[in-house]
Order: C-alpha cells, then structure tokens, then sequence
C-alpha cells in the first residue's frame, strides 16, 4: 500500500524590501543596503539587508547602529511598506494561478498545497519552477523555493540555495537530512532554547532523536512533542488559506542582567521597533499592549494595557511598554528579558477551511 503524501512549497523572497528598493532605484543596485531605522535615530533596526550587506554581517533585527559599525560604507533607508505590498498582492496573483491553497506567512514567504494544482501539471517541483520564472520576468524579483511533503521540510528547503535557489527533500531523504540538520536551525528554536540542547549535549537531530518523547518533554515542556514528531520528519499541519494572526510579538534576552530603568528603556525601544515592523508588515493595528519581563532568578511577569480604538504607532507601542515596566519596577531588580506583543486585532473571525485527507504523491 502506498503512503499518502502531500505536496507542499514554501516560497520566500530574496532579500524582499531591498530588493524592492533596488529594482526601483537603480542607484541602490550592487551595493551594501541596508532597510530600516536610520543609525542616526535612537533604537534604530534593521529590517532586512541585501546581500551585498550581508557579507559583511548584517541581519535582520540587529540594530542599526551596529550594522553600520560592520559596513560603515552600507547605504540605510527607511522602508516603503506601500511598495512592498504592492509587489507581495501581485506574487500572490502568480500563486493563486496554480492553488487556492495559499497561506501567506508575510509578505515575503507563504505556504502552497499544489496536491491539486488548478493547471493540473501535477508535478510540485514544475510549479515552483514555473512560480520562480514568473516572478522573475513579472516582477524583476526573486525567490527561494522548498518542495517537500510538509510545511516544516519545505520552509527549511527554501532556506538551503539562496538567493533565487530550489530545493526538494523527498520523503525517503527527510529522516537523514533532519539527523544532519544543527539544533539553531529548526524554526522555533531560539539562542536560549540553542544553548539549552547544547548543554544537554544535543547539537543536531540526530542527537535529539536518541532522546524518547518523555525525556524531549521532560527538558522543552510541550515543544518537547514537536521535536520528536518533527525530527521524524512528521508534520501534518495543513496549508491554511485563512490563518488569522492572533498577536505580534518581539523579545530580547540579554548577555548580561540589566539593572537600571535607563537600560531597559533602551531596549524596549529596540524591541517596540521590531514590533512596529512586523505589525507594519501584516498591515495590523491591536488594541491590547502586554510587557513581558523575566528576571535573573527566572521568574517571569506580564502587564498589559488595553485601549478602546487599534493603536499601531511606534511611539504609542515604546511608551506604553515604558509605562508598564515603571508600574512593576523596584529597585535591585535584575532584567534578563523583556517582550513586547500587540493582540486583540478585532474584527470578524476568519472561518477556516476543513484539513483534507492527504492524497499519493505521485510525481514531483
């Protein structure tokens, strides 16, 4: 009996807003850019960096300032989030031709269920082929392309030839390639939860694999449950059309306990930047603003404050977080992380589509 398998892409835009803003501005083509706050400002990030800039290190989230100290030469400019939007609806346009199957993670990347593709060529790895080329003529961009039978395997693919890269994991090589994969490079395991596993002695997936479910939850709690299923190459999450975004969030842990109000509003205004661009980037305002704050002994507090009308402003998002954290702050208190999220977006729920049975892979 043949296994069922589902065709899933993943596909995720090349640098997306600098690459906007060098095919737009010629003079910008060819050399190190940076997009986001200015270095000059206070609290400034960066919210993606051409590759040009990225050989000399610089990423998204890190701060402006110190992008610059690693390219001093590296060209900063604020973000045009209308043009990026503008170019995020027409690649959706090109994804729609193949599947209705779409499930925008950003503007920049989005999951496909082409197991049904409209045009019937059946094929996934043709479909992101032809979506790649597409792209590329239509819209003087490119993109990274994952092909695999779950959206796990396809996000990692899409990251592994970039810029302008393809990569299928067919189901028989997804078991060896998650044994080889660093612990740092499965999606939703972080610096802390990195060094965690290090310290427990498990660098790759292969590490974590000799460890049984009980043991992976006993250390990670529920995740514990994804690692084992996922290492496993297990992963049947559906592409959801309709994925409503509950809340936006951004936090940081520190190399050292702050201890001073004047440090922590130094860093929330760091954080409430990032916030600000995310919420920018999903075109979102929320009417909630909860502060989260963990301390050196590990414990952990959440504030929020509630408003009658969505805010989405950045100085509405630094201030309101400042505010909390004075309300909780006494002195000789150590600071080992603090959070931002906006929730509560309001409006109508978005009704989700059924999960539908998986059907034969037969051709990719």
């Amino acid at each position: 009996m043949e296994i069922a398998y589902r065709k899933i892409i993943h596909i995720d835009m090349d640098a997306f807003y600098a690459s906007v803003e060098q095919r737009d501005n010629p003079e910008y083509r060819g050399i190190p850019l940076v997009v986001g706050g200015l270095p000059q400002g206070r609290g400034g990030v960066v919210a993606t960096a051409s590759y040009e800039a990225r050989k000399f290190g610089i990423r998204s989230a890190m701060s402006s300032k110190q992008a610059l100290q690693l390219c001093p030469h590296a060209t900063f400019i604020r973000p045009r989030f209308d043009a990026y939007k503008e170019a995020s609806q027409k690649i959706r346009k090109i994804f729609s031709r193949y599947t209705d199957l779409i499930e925008p993670l950003s503007l920049d990347e989005a999951y496909l269920d082409v197991t049904h593709d409209k045009l019937g060529i059946g094929s996934a790895i043709t479909i992101a082929t032809q979506i790649k080329q597409a792209i590329k003529d239509e819209l003087q961009l490119t993109a990274s392309a994952g092909v695999s039978v779950n959206k796990f395997v396809a996000k990692i693919a899409s990251d592994i030839n970039k810029p302008d890269g393809l990569k299928f994991i067919g189901p028989s090589a997804i078991e060896a390639f998650m044994e080889l994969l660093p612990v740092e490079k499965f999606h939703g395991v972080g610096k802390v939860t990195a060094q965690k596993m290090k310290k427990l002695g498990l660098f790759t997936g292969a590490d974590l694999k000799k460890l049984t479910e009980h043991e992976l939850l006993k250390h990670f709690g529920k995740a514990g449950r994804f690692y084992y299923n996922i290492v496993r190459g297990i992963d049947n999450r559906a592409v959801q059309p309709h994925r409503e975004t509950k809340s936006l969030a951004a936090e940081d842990t520190f190399a050292y306990d702050l201890t001073t109000p004047e440090e922590m509003e130094a860093e929330l205004d760091k954080i409430a930047q990032l916030v600000y661009s995310r919420l920018e980037k999903n075109n979102l305002k929320g009417r909630t603003i909860t502060l989260k704050v963990k301390y050196s002994d590990f414990r952990q507090i959440t504030r929020n404050r509630s408003f009658t009308t969505p805010v989405g402003d950045l100085e509405t998002i630094s201030s309101t977080a400042k505010q909390l954290l004075a309300n909780t702050f006494k002195d000789e208190q150590r600071v080992r992380l603090l959070g931002i999220s906006l929730s509560n977006f309001g409006g109508t729920e978005v009704r989700r589509t059924d999960e539908k049975p998986a059907d034969q892979l037969k051709l990719f």
